[in-house]
């Protein structure tokens, strides 16, 4: 047998590496959307499960509990979730506690900052829920709202947290179901 009749000729070799080399290049947007996707999903969900934690402890120690951006400001910097004492006769029963908080989300953000969530009556960002566990303002109104996610790599890319009336979140896919975003 000839040695030449057992390998591949080096161009057969390189042949195969241009092709897996364009398939690669092929595919590399579509690996980031998805990378996008998943970063945007991850945040939405954290956020979701935050503010049902603030719910939650609400319900249990029966005070108020504030999800709110770190700063006061803007949800990009992050949120904490803290019990809220504002009312004077809370203020001498109440035991004002941080439980935690999310720090800068980079490269995901709010669209328009995370405007949303504003207490018209106190002009102040976050959700506030009472001892019954509903999202209430200040002056007992409902807050139903939205956040909006973008990311930094995609800017067509966007999911919404909804709040509905009932208290429950839903992350909605406006390039999927525009129709159940509005």
């Amino acid at each position: 047998m000839n040695d030449q009749e057992h390998g591949f000729s080096l161009l057969e070799l390189m042949a195969v590496v241009l092709i897996i080399a364009i398939m690669a290049v092929m595919t590399m947007p579509l690996l980031h959307q998805q990378m996008a996707a998943r970063e945007i999903d991850i945040i939405a969900r954290r956020f979701i499960a935050h503010a049902q934690f603030a719910r939650a402890q609400a319900l249990i120690i029966g005070t108020p509990v504030h999800i709110a951006p770190l700063s006061g400001k803007l949800w990009d910097e992050g949120w904490v979730v803290k019990s809220s004492c504002n009312d004077r006769q809370l203020k001498s029963r109440c035991l004002e506690r941080h439980w935690f908080s999310q720090g800068v989300i980079a490269p995901v953000y709010f669209k328009g900052g995370g405007k949303q969530f504003i207490d018209p009556h106190t002009s102040k960002r976050g959700i506030l829920f009472n001892a019954a566990g509903a999202a209430k303002t200040a002056q007992g109104g409902f807050v139903a709202n939205r956040l909006i996610l973008g990311h930094d790599r995609d800017l067509t890319l966007e999911r919404q947290l909804i709040l509905g009336s009932g208290g429950r979140w839903r992350i909605c896919d406006p390039a999927k179901d525009a129709k159940a975003c509005k």
